[in-house]
């Protein structure tokens, strides 16, 4: 097998990132990598910075040899943050990701300077304010003070780290037809 194409699908949380990856996946038959299962930011609310928060939420240094591996053509397996448990652990039973053509890379901090080397294409899904808060809320029921920290360390990440501009391609809501 030729060395598989990384893309990773980066935005902010409700952007659709998950829900693309998943159609793509099923499309082409593309592995996942679910980038909230490297989750190490903390189940408490931070009184740090964005900045701080940012650098922490997930854990970059464990998704490197999940990458790596994929892309030399082997399995990958990791052991994800248990957010059913939501205090700290990970799964005891690890996840494996099989190698394929196309490895999708999902999730907010996917697009990261310190993993450009392993992503070959990085792709920023934009929705409206109005949208991604309708979709938190469907699925959440809430938002809650613990997920508004991590919604301020995200708008620090894409002023500061991952502007639009450092993107390969920016995919749209299409705006609503009258």
């Amino acid at each position: 097998m030729a060395r598989p194409c990384v893309i990773a699908l980066d935005g902010r949380s409700g952007a659709g990132k998950s829900t693309l990856a998943a159609r793509i996946a099923e499309a082409l038959g593309a592995s996942v990598i679910d980038s909230d299962d490297f989750f190490s930011g903390g189940v408490i609310v931070r009184s740090d910075s964005p900045q701080d928060r940012a650098q922490d939420c997930i854990d970059w240094k464990r998704q490197r040899p999940v990458l790596d591996a994929l892309r030399a053509g082997r399995e990958a397996s990791y052991f994800a943050f248990d957010w059913d448990a939501f205090d700290g652990r990970l799964h005891t039973a690890p996840t494996t990701v099989q190698p394929r053509p196309v490895v999708l890379f999902e999730g907010v901090y996917t697009a990261r300077p310190e993993l450009s080397d392993l992503v070959d294409l990085r792709v920023l899904l934009h929705v409206s304010e109005a949208t991604r808060v309708a979709r938190l809320l469907g699925r959440d029921g809430d938002i809650d003070l613990w997920q508004r920290q991590w919604h301020e360390a995200e708008e620090w990440y894409f002023r500061q780290v991952a502007p639009p501009r450092r993107f390969d391609a920016i995919l749209s809501e299409r705006p609503e037809a009258d």
